[in-house]
């Protein structure tokens, strides 16, 4: 029987093959922000509180929020709407990392409470993986740092775990800094538990020849 043109209209492209030889354009920051500045990125922003109040703390460096779900990502605009040096972004944390962000552009990473997948079986889509670190340690400048909070201790030792075997990170005490940090929606919550949180600071250097 032969298919009408509706139906046709209705099943064509509903498959999209990626072509190996598409390109990415990575973000021109300056444009983007409209200066040159430091830049910090917070991966999975949540709904912006903490990156806002970095921002306003900090005028003089740029912050770039980076969040995949919709409607975080439209309150943390919303928060940051008369922020001058704030962007945010509606993206995987990976590839936006991987494919988006430009080489040695960036001067410090937040990771901060990403998805625990605490179940064992779904384990294996946390974000925190050599790969992630790898595509972390191309986009940090020289001697950038990556800022990782959990409140799961497990996840706390399989990041320090990864970071230890990595040649181009070195795991730093934490530093005053640290304390500097505004308090995220997650960490407020935690707090009030009585949750224990974990920290890990980690600092880019030379690779080892």
């Amino acid at each position: 029987m032969p298919v009408e043109a509706s139906d046709r209209e209705a099943t064509f492209f509903r498959v999209i093959e990626l072509l190996p030889e598409l390109q990415v354009a990575r973000l021109d920051l300056v444009q983007l922000f409209g200066r040159n500045a430091p830049l910090h990125v917070d991966l999975g922003c949540g709904d912006g509180s903490s990156l806002c109040e970095m921002a306003q703390q900090f005028p003089k460096t740029n912050f770039l929020g980076i969040e995949r779900l919709t409607k975080r990502e439209e309150k943390v605009r919303r928060k940051a709407e008369k922020i001058e040096n704030v962007r945010v972004l509606r993206a995987d944390s990976l590839f936006a990392v991987r494919y988006l962000l430009p080489e040695s552009s960036v001067e410090t990473f937040f990771l901060l409470f990403p998805d625990p997948w605490p179940k064992r079986r779904h384990q294996l889509r946390r974000i925190f993986t050599r790969d992630f670190l790898d595509a972390i340690a191309v986009a940090l400048g020289q001697h950038g740092v990556l800022r990782v909070a959990t409140d799961q201790f497990d996840y706390f030792q399989q990041v320090e775990r990864i970071s230890r075997a990595h040649q181009q990170f070195q795991v730093v005490p934490l530093s005053p800094d640290d304390a500097v940090l505004p308090v995220t929606k997650f960490e407020r919550k935690f707090r009030k538990q009585g949750v224990p949180i974990y920290r890990l600071t980690l600092r880019k250097t030379s690779p080892v020849r």
